[in-house]
């Protein structure tokens, strides 16, 4: 560890606070991150003030391991004990960090500000030169994300990274637009989608068998949604690494049919056959009919018919239920024709818009049919594939939304984790997508490759922009010369 280290009090930062740190999360983090180092991490230890040595447990893939170890958060035992803090309790005591930046005011529920560190110990480092310039961030809360852009026309706030497509093209039409205060902006984005995805929860009966959740899936229809709700800014991805090499593209190559065959038994079928699944495209009309066909013929097959009342039941008589969970009313004309398409096809589902504290505690609790999650994945996967998708996280992992446990994803997961070659692991990683794919618990929906941003116009950035990161809040810069003119013109509330 750098000796000049140190926590934003002054105090050093020492391996001693590295191991308390390690405990503490072994003890009192979430679920998943406590099994990650439970399974992986046998012991931490001080070896000397600036050393700590971390011993991995035997016949674990190590290519992860130091990254696991090196990224762990750490925490000043003197601050966490002598403020009384605990990790298992809310508190509005902000835990002392070693960064760039402190927590400067908190307004519970309304906003937090954080302020430049002026004796940050890292400011000279050469991977932090240029970095860092702003003096004070403050992030304002909005319960109703219409009210937020209302905030933001009124210069309450001055950075916007736009999620909604509707108001994208339709709505930055107001006065600071027009006069020149606000910039629009699409801006490259080369990173890999970040999985938006509808989830199905495999821990439901009614999703057992695939052509269920494959049936549901096809009666999304992207081709309208994104013409007549998204005015076409988005496309569509198959992969869970859209956008990168590692995809899975057409059928399994004989690289990975030597990784796939001896799993034949725990795959889904097809997939050492067929091409890569695919998402159903759909015409231009709501309700594809020729969707709606093909779903019905699966449904049937898995043994949901249709009754006198035009609900699907099974043999015992169970109506076929998917309850769709939202806490964003801007899904609300995203989610009723998708709910209106389930019906028409008989199946009873319902949209449910709940509070973000009701969503997040169903989510915790896995107490929820249907949502919208992400999958975000890298570019060089490895143990954290486990935390979304491994059968020992099914149960505990808030990462692991849909609940996938299968014999022969851990075994793909443990080939992405032992590959020692770009080949190897490229390799790995398409078969495991192609296999994640025909699981069908997921419905993708859609990304775009740009940031959509706006900003009030005093706010800078290099002209090239690095492919993988926006860095609004890392490298770009204040102006305050423009910030005055702004202030001048009455730009702000």
């Amino acid at each position: 560890m750098r000796p000049e280290a140190r926590f934003s009090d002054g105090s050093p930062l020492l391996a001693s606070d590295v191991v308390f740190s390690y405990e503490l999360l072994l003890e009192k983090g979430l679920p998943s991150f406590r099994a990650a180092l439970a399974q992986k991490v046998e012991s931490a230890e001080v070896v000397g003030p600036n050393q700590v040595k971390f011993t991995f447990k035997s016949g674990i893939p190590t290519r992860d391991l130091p990254s696991l170890a090196g990224s762990l958060p750490i925490f000043s035992q003197t601050h966490y004990e002598t403020a009384g803090l605990d990790l298992e309790e809310s508190s509005m005591v902000p835990i002392m960090g070693s960064g760039p930046y402190v927590v400067d005011e908190i307004d519970a529920g309304q906003s937090i500000t954080y302020r430049r560190n002026p004796d940050y110990w890292g400011a000279d480092l050469p991977i932090n030169i240029g970095r860092h310039n702003f003096d004070r961030i403050r992030v304002e809360y909005y319960a109703d994300y219409q009210s937020a852009f209302e905030g933001f026309k009124g210069g309450s706030y001055t950075f916007r990274s736009e999620a909604s497509s509707k108001i994208w093209a339709t709505a930055y039409d107001f006065p600071a637009i027009d006069k020149g205060w606000v910039v629009k902006d699409e801006l490259i984005d080369g990173s890999m989608p970040p999985g938006q995805s509808f989830i199905f929860n495999l821990r439901r009966p009614q999703f057992q068998d695939r052509r269920v959740r494959r049936a549901i899936g096809m009666m999304f229809n992207f081709e309208w949604s994104n013409e007549t709700l998204f005015y076409g800014i988005y496309t569509r991805g198959d992969s869970f690494w859209e956008n990168s090499d590692r995809a899975a593209t057409g059928l399994p190559s004989a690289q990975e049919l030597a990784l796939l065959e001896p799993l034949a038994a725990d795959l889904p079928p097809g997939v050492l056959t067929d091409e890569a699944s695919a998402v159903t495209t759909s015409g231009t009309r709501q309700l594809d009919r020729r969707n709606l066909r093909a779903a019905s013929k699966l449904l049937d097959e898995a043994g949901w018919i249709v009754g006198d009342d035009g609900m699907r039941r099974n043999a015992d008589g169970e109506v076929l239920a998917i309850e769709f969970l939202n806490d964003s009313q801007t899904f609300d004309r995203v989610l009723n024709p998708y709910v209106e398409n389930l019906r028409a096809l008989g199946v009873d589902a319902v949209h449910n818009r709940v509070d973000n504290a009701q969503s997040v505690n169903r989510e915790r609790s896995f107490d929820f049919d249907f949502v919208t999650g992400h999958f975000p994945m890298s570019n060089v996967p490895g143990g954290g594939l486990e935390q979304y998708f491994g059968s020992d996280s099914w149960e505990v992992s808030l990462f692991n939304k849909p609940g996938v446990h299968s014999p022969a994803i851990d075994a793909l997961i443990e080939h992405v984790k032992a590959a020692t070659s770009e080949d190897e692991l490229r390799v790995a990683v398409q078969a495991l997508d192609r296999v994640l794919r025909a699981e069908y618990f997921r419905v993708p929906q859609w990304y775009k490759a740009a940031h959509t941003v706006a900003y009030y116009d005093m706010f800078e950035h290099p002209e090239n922009l690095p492919p993988y990161d926006l860095g609004y809040l890392d490298f770009w810069w204040y102006n305050p010369e423009r910030a005055a003119e702004l202030e001048a013109a009455g730009a702000f509330q």
